[in-house]
This record gives structure tokens, sequence and C-alpha cells, in this order.
């Protein structure tokens, strides 16, 4: 059975390059436009992995998407990886190892992502 990606992000058209690239590696994938029906989708779908945008309703909606899903007990395992344009967008850099505490997530990426490291990525976080 392949493993189950949910992609949360509210820009339709990389959803959908992103579905084709994860699709052709092997992975089912889902999506959500937006962080709450996100949750839902985890609470209902069980996903595997979850790719998560930044700036989507507001321009931090990611953040606390990401918040929720690591304090909910439920969900405090799912591995996030968080893709977003919201450094070239606002001028910050993230970078997991010395942003850890404030970014809840196992792996942060800059759109735009080349796809063989989006698989790349995804493989890692799922054990591959």
């Amino acid at each position: 059975m392949p493993k189950k990606i949910l992609i949360i992000d509210d820009d339709i058209d990389l959803v959908e390059a992103m579905r084709m690239t994860l699709e052709g590696a092997g992975f089912e994938v889902i999506d959500a436009q937006e962080g709450e029906k996100g949750i839902a989708k985890i609470e209902s779908e069980n996903p595997d992995l979850v790719i998560l945008d930044v700036m989507m309703g507001t321009q931090d909606e990611g953040f606390h998407v990401a918040y929720q899903i690591k304090n909910t007990e439920s969900m405090a395992d799912l591995p996030i990886i968080m893709l977003s344009a919201v450094g070239q967008e606002t001028g910050f850099s993230f970078d997991k190892e010395k942003d850890e505490d404030f970014l809840p997530v196992n792996e942060f990426i800059e759109k735009p992502v080349n796809p063989a490291v989006l698989i790349e990525v995804v493989k890692s976080n799922l054990g591959f």
C-alpha cells in the first residue's frame, strides 16, 4: 500500500505539480487548500506525511497548523515538510537547526523546490 501524502497549500497549480511528481514516485496524494480543512483531512485520512505551506489565509497560517499538529497527541508524530516562499515574500529566512523551537516541522524548504529534491526529502522523512 503506497504511503499517503497530504499537501496543505492554497496554490492549486503547485499542488497539482507536486501531485504529479509524488504520484509518479509511487505515493498517494490528497490535498486541502486551507489549514482547518487540512487538520480535518489528517483526522479522517490518516496521512503518513504532510507538506505544508506557510502563507495561505494569513501570512502565518501554516505555522499555526504545524503547532496544532505537533500539540495534538494523535498527530504529534506526523512528519511535516514546510514548503514556502515566505522567505522571498517577507525577507525572513528559516533554518531548521537554528529555529527548531520556533519551527515545529521536520524540514523547511523554500519554494520553488526541485521535484527530485522533494521526492528525496519525502522519502527521507518516511524512512526510505
